[in-house]
């Protein structure tokens, strides 16, 4: 007999469906994008050496948060393909070893917080005030990273079922969490806050602002594990028999892997091209803390269509598995249109209103003359950017994760650093600095040309293929 969960991703009209399942997504994704800008709005109060420590932490950060996502996403895929086909033994194995393997993932981090925290901030700056400010902030995330691994796949535990509006409820809840205690960690009793000052405040710096995101991940992985086991029938957890097994590791990596190197490959990219603009002329440190800041606000435009991928990779492998064709082209089609008018949306304010964005992190001067044409520049592929997450989905939950790595590679790495490293130099000769910022919509249009022949490839030799049944 099928669970409604079955029921609901093979038989609801897909444009409701899609709705359905990614709605939710977005919003605590929102919640989400909301206390990272939060986090940095705060921290932009003690100084901007603080501010640019966490710029200078987000490369590590992202990997920790990259290898808790690559697994999520084997598990989510498989688990529910495995469903799909009504194998309820194979989804209950799937989850046990995504729990297992992100406890492997935090020991990890824990060992990096300890022994390399250091050495990789002064990898990027000399400047002993930010490596301080950035070992405290990397020290506290890391050594603490078991709530987020947890927090992850527990969540995802529950898209992979359909229950992606519990998700919205931990994700919203842990992101409330962390926004409320943020100015109370980071800042000084009696700080003036404009309508009050701070009634409390432990004036702990980049320090607090770690220790509010970690106790917001905890809380919200014990409420992930507690909905699991209340409200999700279709997976059981059976740890007295649990041993982990080689083959459905290499089975989830197989998918998942894909995503660790793509967040891997961002975080060197991330880390390469803080070194390249501190060669800035005008703004050395201030230029990567633009940059910093744009991932900040750029979560806003991204983190819904991230959203909308979280909630259509599910229907997509829910119904391969199920071999319904045409369900997987209407969510593919229904996705790009959603996924578009979002990005239209953050074209816009970016490109209208870039310094009133930048003005929320107390720009100076010297960050508002950086930022203005920074925004505006990467801004103007928004839409393009958009179009290749959405069928980055479709690689994923078909199993061909792979196809997303490969765009990755080639546009951050291949790309975007080669010709941001040639236009700083050239804008350095000239007296234009600006010119570097012009590396991310050549990126993106070449991502997208990659994606486009790999999409055409794969539907050409998969989902053409797949039968259509009713």
């Amino acid at each position: 007999m099928e669970n409604t969960a079955e029921n609901k991703m093979g038989v609801m009209p897909i444009g409701k469906l899609v709705l359905n399942m990614s709605v939710p997504m977005m919003i605590s994704m929102l919640v989400q994008a909301l206390y990272n800008v939060v986090d940095s709005i705060f921290v932009s109060m003690v100084s901007e050496e603080a501010l640019s420590a966490v710029s200078f932490s987000f490369p590590a950060q992202n990997l920790m948060i990259g290898l808790a996502t690559g697994t999520a996403v084997g598990v989510n895929a498989l688990l529910s393909r495995a469903l799909g086909a009504g194998d309820r033994e194979r989804a209950n194995r799937i989850a046990e070893h995504g729990v297992f393997l992100s406890m492997i993932g935090f020991l990890v981090f824990l060992l990096f917080a300890l022994f390399g925290s250091r050495a990789f901030m002064l990898s990027q700056t000399q400047n002993q005030q930010i490596v301080e400010f950035g070992v405290d902030y990397l020290t506290v995330v890391c050594c603490f990273s078991f709530g987020m691994y947890g927090q992850m796949i527990f969540e995802r535990l529950m898209q992979a079922t359909g229950r992606t509006f519990y998700t919205m409820i931990t994700q919203s809840t842990g992101a409330i969490i962390n926004i409320i205690l943020d100015p109370i960690f980071i800042l000084p009793k009696g700080y003036d806050m404009g309508l009050f000052n701070m009634p409390i405040g432990f004036d702990m710096g980049t320090k607090g602002a770690a220790i509010a995101t970690v106790i917001g991940q905890i809380v919200a992985c014990i409420l992930a594990i507690i909905i699991n086991e209340k409200k999700n029938s279709d997976i059981q957890l059976a740890w007295r028999k649990f041993r982990p097994k080689l083959h459905l590791i290499g089975r989830i990596y197989a998918i998942g892997f894909p995503s660790v190197i793509m967040m891997a490959i961002g975080s060197i990219m991330t880390w390469l091209m803080n070194i390249i603009l501190i060669t800035y002329t005008t703004g050395k440190e201030t230029a990567a803390t633009v940059f910093g800041v744009y991932f900040k606000l750029n979560s806003f435009v991204f983190m819904p269509v991230f959203g909308l991928n979280n909630g259509v990779i599910p229907i997509l492998a829910y119904n391969y598995g199920a071999q319904k064709r045409s369900r997987m082209t209407q969510a593919i089609r229904v996705s790009l249109c959603y996924a578009s008018a979002f990005m239209l949306i953050g074209t816009i304010l970016f490109l209208a209103i870039p310094d009133v964005l930048l003005g929320f992190f107390n720009a100076t001067e010297t960050m508002l003359a950086i930022g203005e044409p920074a925004l505006r520049i990467i801004a103007s592929t928004f839409i393009v950017a958009g179009v290749c997450i959405v069928l980055g989905s479709v690689f994923q939950a078909l199993g061909f994760s792979v196809y997303s790595m490969i765009v990755s590679l080639a546009r951050q790495l291949l790309v975007l650093v080669p010709v941001a490293w040639a236009l700083a130099a050239i804008g350095q000769r000239v007296g234009n600095d600006t010119l570097v910022w012009i590396s991310f919509p050549v990126a993106e249009v070449m991502s997208a040309v990659v994606t486009a022949v790999l999409f055409i490839r794969l539907n050409k030799k998969v989902i053409s293929q797949i039968p259509d049944r009713v």
